[in-house]
């Protein structure tokens, strides 16, 4: 059963400054605004404990209390989550069209089931061949709204979910695995689109400008002259 939560806002330094840095990645922080990474390597790990930020040192999750995985516990999961500048970043950003209209050109119901087929195929495995780098970013024209769900539930690649979720890399995600993190997902997209029907929605294609078709079909007709 899916438990409705509310989209998180920004906290007040956050609106002040406009968090619009040029590139983030999975290690990039703000401790002073309170965004942090903790992500470990085995270098920082014989200078320290786990579970600390790897800029700063600060200790902000009860990581025990994230790893049973509890959907009835998902505020917190997800309030805890956007202390790490990568989550907070995708928590805060706006979906693109792209990804809206996937959304709902699906709805609901079959967004459900989208979202459990493409978590299985991109994390579901003991390691993808892309590991790291199999969930599009916001900057991919094709990214949708799973992709963008998966990176702000910390379910983009199997390391970000052993760290996040306690789910040790390595295997295969049991069904009840997959079960949890596609939950949590739903529950991203149903707070950044409150609205987002149970059925799909009739959505007509996104027109591009004629100036961009002609340069794809002499990109197209260039190929065709090389290959």
């Amino acid at each position: 059963m899916l438990h409705e939560v509310s989209l998180p806002m920004e906290n007040e330094s956050a609106k002040s400054t406009g968090l619009k840095p040029l590139k983030i990645t999975c290690t990039s922080t703000d401790c002073e605004r309170n965004l942090h990474c903790f992500r470990m390597t085995k270098k920082l790990l014989s200078s320290g404990p786990s579970g600390r930020c790897r800029s700063c040192g600060v200790q902000l999750i009860d990581w025990a209390r994230v790893h049973r995985r509890f959907l009835d516990d998902a505020s917190h999961t997800f309030k805890v989550l956007q202390f790490e500048l990568i989550r907070h970043h995708f928590w805060h950003i706006q979906l693109s069209e792209h990804a809206v209209n996937y959304a709902r050109r699906k709805g609901l119901v079959l967004l459900r089931q989208a979202a459990e087929r493409q978590i299985r195929q991109l994390i579901g495995d003991a390691k993808h061949p892309r590991e790291g780098f199999q969930t599009p970013r916001e900057t991919s024209p094709h990214a949708n709204a799973i992709h963008y769900s998966q990176h702000a539930t910390a379910s983009c690649c199997r390391r970000c979910v052993a760290e996040w979720h306690g789910i040790p890399e390595g295997r295969p995600l049991s069904d009840d695995e997959i079960d949890y993190l596609t939950q949590l997902a739903m529950l991203y997209v149903k707070a950044q689109l409150p609205d987002l029907a149970e059925g799909p929605q009739r959505i007509p294609p996104i027109r591009r400008p004629v100036q961009s078709i002609a340069r794809g079909v002499r990109g197209h007709e260039e190929h065709l002259r090389v290959s």
